[in-house]
């Protein structure tokens, strides 16, 4: 692994199979990777960057890890949304780019991979603003969702702010803090959204300082309290940015969670 763990923002990945797009935006796209090999039908693993909800992170950072998974079998879509400092970017239009986005990619991506894609709703992979997104989906609209494996996510968007993390994204993404836009949070926070109605995995490493692992202890023990589908695995000597880089030695736990879901359909 590199010794720099920044690393996997900026390294080049094989280009995707195809871009489609969900709206008329230039950011309402979403990369798809055909699985490699000839394996059974699986299904759609859609990856939700991350970034604090900022617009010069984008999805290319996740192009690694997206060409890992499809290496490994897995048809991906990496999911691109509007972000703050975009127009049309923050509340709401984050939030509803990413719900519209995940509805559409089984029908989107089903001409590209249709062969190897199990129909059905996708797995979420969302690593950091990316775990939020996902846990926001699934409490919002479940039945586009078959699990979330959710990566050192922001999963509570008021402790968040109060910790003030990459200095005021959360109050760039919702236009203030909770005292202020109350509503706002009652919708964006996962941690204000339970119990999860889909399984749900969170990993988070302990060296992590871009999102304390404490906000996701504190969010799966609120979870389990109210009989939601969750577990935490905490990863030691693991950061922020080791989750998503296919070369590092968190990998291997990461592929491990993510096929442990059990799909019914």
């Amino acid at each position: 692994m590199s010794a720099d763990p920044r690393s996997v923002l900026e390294r080049p990945a094989p280009a995707p199979d195809a871009t489609v797009a969900y709206g008329p935006h230039p950011d309402q796209v979403a990369d798809l990777r055909r699985p490699a090999g000839h394996g059974p039908p699986r299904p759609l693993v859609v990856v939700v960057h991350g970034g604090f909800w900022r617009a010069e992170y984008d999805r290319t950072h996740t192009g690694p890890l997206a060409a890992a998974l499809a290496a490994l079998g897995h048809p991906v879509a990496q999911l691109e949304y509007r972000r703050t400092g975009q127009p049309g970017g923050g509340w709401p239009g984050t939030l509803t780019d990413v719900l519209a986005g995940v509805a559409a990619l089984p029908a989107l991506a089903a001409p590209v991979l249709g062969d190897r894609l199990r129909p059905g709703p996708p797995l979420l992979v969302g690593h950091s603003a990316g775990g939020h997104l996902a846990l926001h989906v699934a409490a919002s609209a479940p039945a586009t969702v078959a699990g979330v494996l959710a990566l050192a996510p922001v999963a509570d968007l008021a402790e968040a702010y109060r910790l003030d993390l990459d200095s005021g994204a959360v109050a760039a993404l919702l236009g203030g803090g909770p005292t202020q836009w109350p509503e706002r949070y009652a919708v964006a926070d996962p941690a204000a959204r339970l119990p999860v109605p889909v399984p749900v995995v969170v990993v988070h490493g302990t060296l992590d300082r871009q999102v304390p692992v404490a906000l996701s202890r504190a969010y799966v023990a609120a979870a389990r309290a109210t009989g939601s589908e969750i577990r935490l695995i905490e990863l030691p000597e693991c950061e922020h940015f080791g989750l998503i880089d296919p070369a590092g030695p968190a990998w291997p736990k990461v592929v491990r969670v993510l096929r442990s879901f059990r799909i019914d359909h």
